[in-house]
């Protein structure tokens, strides 16, 4: 039985790193949401897999030999003989806050079929998570789709993170609608402040999760703030946890972090559904998600800015004192 598979995309984050004699210089960063959250949770104790798609190239290579080294099972990731790897041209502020270019027309990673999916996988696991980016482009919307609900309908958890990226999608109208349209089979969301207006038309933590989990009866909702920390719905019940202060390098995988921390945590404490956490254990929860994400942004990259299991139980220690 695995603790968590992910589907979706994987992908070459190309993160602008300085100029060398005028001529701009860029880091080859493996990323990709569902991947790094696959990640975040492995380094963190999770046995975790990855469902999704890479060329038959030096970046396809990597990202596979990337993900094994992390302890990531690929046995579910397929490698495409014609379309090459999916790249994003990450540009990072003076404060950190990243933007996208993508390079993903026919690439690698929209090519998943459901006819393709490891679907063992899928009834062996404790939670299954996907994003939204996936559901840009067939055929990977509806295998990402398929995956989802048949690992629901075999008793997994389904988790979701509608990470909106603009320039996927034809118009925002047409996002906010997929976007939506697979929560009503989510039984925990990770939102961010960002995209929490583009779903429901507020900014407001309180009203806007409380929209969403009695709109679509979802049982958690984690809603991450920046260095703010996160807020988080469970029914009636509401609470936050604090940010932790870092000098920001880089908040790429921030959001991936989070939530990789979240599942691993509920996988260490042996809770599975979100119901069964007492309030403590999600409080502290969120908690340390908050701490591990807050070190990956104070590092450049995603995957390799994530925390291990023992630096983040160092920092909580050190945080106690």
């Amino acid at each position: 039985m695995k603790d968590l598979v992910t589907i979706g995309e994987i992908l070459i984050d190309l993160t602008y790193s300085g100029r060398d004699k005028g001529v701009p210089v860029y880091t080859a960063n493996p990323g990709g949401a569902p991947a790094n959250v696959a990640v975040a949770a492995a380094r963190l104790g999770a046995d975790a897999a990855f469902i999704g798609k890479v060329g038959r190239d030096y970046y396809g290579d990597f990202l596979r030999a990337t993900l094994t080294e992390n302890g990531v099972d690929i046995s579910g990731m397929l490698v495409d003989n014609d379309a090459p790897t999916t790249l994003a041209v990450v540009s990072v502020s003076e404060t950190g806050e990243r933007s996208f270019s993508f390079y993903r027309r026919n690439c690698a990673d929209t090519l998943l079929s459901s006819e393709e999916i490891n679907t063992e996988l899928l009834g062996n696991t404790r939670f299954l998570h996907f994003g939204s980016v996936s559901l840009t482009d067939d055929p990977a919307r509806t295998a990402t789709l398929f995956a989802a609900q048949k690992a629901k309908e075999l008793g997994a958890v389904v988790t979701y993170d509608p990470n909106y990226r603009a320039n996927l999608w034809n118009s925002e109208e047409e996002a906010v609608e997929r976007m939506k349209s697979v929560l009503g089979f989510v039984d925990i969301l990770k939102i961010s402040d960002e995209e929490l207006p583009l779903l429901t038309g507020t900014d407001d933590p309180v009203e806007g999760t409380r929209q969403l989990s009695d709109t679509y009866g979802i049982s958690l909702i984690l809603l991450t703030l920046g260095p703010d920390g996160a807020f988080y719905r469970r029914g009636e019940e509401t609470g936050k946890a604090e940010g932790f202060k870092v000098k920001v390098a880089d908040t790429n995988g921030a959001g991936d972090t989070f939530f990789g921390s979240f599942l691993s945590r509920m996988i260490t404490l042996g809770v599975y559904r979100p119901e069964q956490l007492t309030s403590e254990q999600l409080y502290e929860s969120v908690r340390t998600a908050n701490l591990a994400a807050s070190l990956t942004t104070s590092r450049h990259g995603a995957i390799p800015a994530m925390p291990d299991l023992k630096e983040l139980e160092d920092k909580l220690k050190a945080e106690v004192k």
